[in-house]
């Protein structure tokens, strides 16, 4: 049988050939696509030419690499077995090896570096990647001697390890845990869509009753609903001592080797720490900008979130007694007690306006609305798995612009939370005669939403919906990419200018021109009532300093880890609770650790980056009231955010793209007027 990753794809649209993979094609493509690359090396090196940016940059490479890879991984957080899991152990030190082969090979530095020095005159985009390339090298150890080049690779392969153990020990630890009760009086105050998807759940693990697991859509109702307080204390220190237990998905001593694996990397170059080395390619340049977006941000927010925690508290005291004491378990429920007094708002309330299908009509439509796009689903382009759907996306003129895979449900063989990828990027390919295809993006967005059960479809919260609109950001910033080179499109910009698509769009979610495009209830059609889209509005800002406060305590954690200069060696649970203590809200639970389930700063690219999400909310803030100035809808200022920021991936600085879009700089006020700070 052939292996369907060793040739270009005969499927509608380039699209992957899920079906016809085996998994044996996987290390066979792997081996052969760094064979190919190897060659292709070879043979650009031994050109006896002087170094041109066409002869030593823009190659007509193989290919063969990054189908496969793109394709494994990506397959490897959402749809995984234990068979690709053990092949990503034995695959994932090769290709850093073969990476670092090409990164720290001395002669193509050389012409990289010659080339630097006397080239022809370039474009922009021709400029960004070549001053890309050159920094890649040095970042990657080429300007290193010979002793800490062999340093540096062992480093880089301990890394690939234990970043993929780290994710592979959360998820097969969070499949550990299942709640299994029998007795209904346990279940007083759970909504019966929690209900419903809890007894579905043990029907699928052969049981009588309910399963509850750690998987959002079903530990967020249980702890907010759920008015069994043991409970709900059962469930939230299992969720937040996840890897920390004594067993083999243990992940506190990668942790620290994480840390200091990086930490030494970082110092090998010449940085004092991981986070000078990483910020240097980023919006915010240095820690010192990073520590003051946060105390600024801090110094803001803390009042108004200790005040909104002691309004929870009184709450709780009224209904339990003087002596309560407020603990993690309790917060999102006694919060939603306050919620529904002042605003009488529940998520379970808006649920039946918001089925599934319903809202992908609603965010298909946002986007066709502002930029004119349609999407068409596709019965004959292969998926991954069942609950995959692909769509076909449109320009506003008629023109094929990307593939779109939709995946939203829960399931053992995928990762937790929501995220946007590319089986495919867009760029500029070679044709015979000098002319350019534009290849066009394979997009994908993963979610984890509430599942249909017996008697509902998917009827998603509030919540759910916002993340579909920020995953969907993500994936507008993939399909609308125009550039001619595949490592500066889509989403292959700055770490802290990448969440500024998706932020934005969550704005949509509480726009009444918005809500009204979809939002029916699913058994009678009727229409969501205007006053309850008034009462979301009103309580928009509801907790939203306490959210602030949590997502800059991340950030400083993040950045705790990795400004460190010496070995750490610490107790991981102490370092947290040190790094974290400012902006500390609620009492403090022993053996509950954060650190051993961070995926998105130990094996995800956040590393010395989490801050980047309060960073883009700055920037999407003071976007979107630019569109709130002059339209929220309005075709030519979405035009504009397209065309100037959503449509240039990598090619230009973060600043200047957005510079051009709003005609100056960005302001923290927008930002702090939406959530009523100002």
């Amino acid at each position: 049988m052939a292996n369907v990753f060793l040739e270009k794809y005969s499927t509608p649209f380039e699209s992957v050939p899920f079906e016809q993979i085996h998994f044996e094609d996987y290390e066979e493509a792997i081996m052969e696509g760094m064979k190919r690359e190897d060659e292709d090396l070879e043979r650009m090196l031994n050109n006896p030419e002087e170094p041109t940016f066409e002869n030593t940059i823009d190659t007509d490479d193989d290919k063969t690499l990054s189908r496969v890879t793109s394709t494994f991984f990506n397959l490897l957080s959402a749809n995984t077995s234990d068979e690709l899991d053990e092949l990503a152990q034995k695959m994932s030190p090769l290709l850093t090896e073969h990476g670092n082969n090409i990164m720290l090979n001395e002669r193509f530095f050389e012409r990289v570096k010659k080339l630097k020095e006397n080239h022809r005159p370039l474009t922009t985009e021709e400029q960004m990647l070549l001053d890309n390339l050159y920094e890649a090298f040095e970042r990657n150890g080429a300007t290193l001697s010979k002793e800490d080049k062999e340093t540096f690779r062992k480093l880089d392969q301990q890394l690939s390890m234990l970043t993929l153990q780290f994710s592979q020990n959360e998820l097969k630890d969070t499949n550990l845990f299942t709640l299994h009760i029998t007795d209904t009086d346990k279940l007083k105050g759970l909504p019966q869509t929690a209900l419903d998807a809890a007894s579905m759940a043990a029907k699928e693990n052969g049981k009588e009753g309910w399963v509850f697991t750690l998987h959002a859509p079903s530990f967020t109702p249980f702890m907010t609903y759920c008015e069994d307080r043991e409970l709900r204390k059962q469930m939230f220190m299992a969720k937040n001592t996840l890897c920390t237990h004594d067993n083999e998905y243990n992940n506190e001593e990668i942790v620290r080797q994480i840390v200091n694996l990086r930490r030494r990397k970082a110092q090998l170059l010449g940085y004092r720490n991981w986070a000078e080395f990483a910020l240097k390619r980023r919006m915010a340049e240095n820690t010192d900008n990073v520590g003051n977006l946060l105390n600024k941000l801090l110094d803001a927010y803390l009042p108004a979130a200790q005040k909104e925690v002691a309004e929870i508290e009184a709450l709780a005291r009224k209904k339990e007694g003087d002596d309560f004491q407020l603990m993690p378990w309790d917060f999102a429920f006694y919060s939603h007690q306050l919620k529904m007094e002042r605003y009488n708002i529940d998520a379970e309330m808006l649920r039946p306006y918001f089925e599934l299908s319903q809202v992908i009509k609603g965010v298909f439509g946002l986007a066709t609305r502002l930029y004119g796009i349609t999407f068409h689903k596709r019965s004959d382009i292969q998926v991954y798995h069942k609950d995959v759907e692909a769509w076909e996306v449109k320009d506003e003129n008629g023109e094929f612009l990307a593939i779109l895979y939709t995946d939203f449900h829960p399931r053992k063989s995928k990762q937790s939370g929501a995220w946007m990828t590319t089986y495919k990027e867009q760029y500029m390919e070679k044709c015979k005669g000098g002319a350019m295809h534009d290849s066009r993006p394979l997009v994908s967005v993963t979610m984890n939403f509430t599942k249909p059960t017996e008697n509902t479809p998917a009827l998603l919260t509030l919540d759910e919906v916002e993340t579909f609109l920020h995953e969907f950001g993500h994936a507008l910033h993939g399909m609308f990419s125009k550039v001619r080179f595949e490592s500066l499109s889509c989403t292959n910009v700055y770490w802290d200018f990448v969440e500024l698509p998706s932020q934005f769009m969550e704005n949509y979610a509480v726009e009444p021109e918005f809500l009204n495009t979809f939002a029916r209830h699913y058994q009678t059609g009727e229409p969501i009532p205007q006053e309850l889209i008034d009462r979301i509005r009103k309580s928009r800002n509801f907790n939203v300093a306490y959210a602030c406060i949590r997502q800059l305590s991340f950030g400083l954690l993040d950045m705790a880890y990795y400004t460190l200069e010496d070995d750490f060696e610490g107790n991981v649970e102490e370092f947290e609770r040190k790094a974290m203590e400012r902006t500390r809200l609620l009492p403090s639970v022993p053996g509950t650790c954060m650190s051993v389930q961070f995926g998105h700063i130990m094996s995800g690219g956040y590393s010395a980056g989490y801050y980047s999400y309060k960073w883009a909310e700055v920037l999407e803030a003071d976007a979107f009231s630019i569109f709130q100035k002059e339209g929220i809808f309005n075709r030519e200022t979405a035009s504009r955010f397209r065309n100037e920021i959503l449509s240039k991936g990598g090619t230009e600085p973060p600043m200047t793209l957005y510079r051009r879009f709003r005609g100056g700089e960005p302001t923290i006020d927008a930002l702090l007027k939406r959530n009523g700070i100002i």
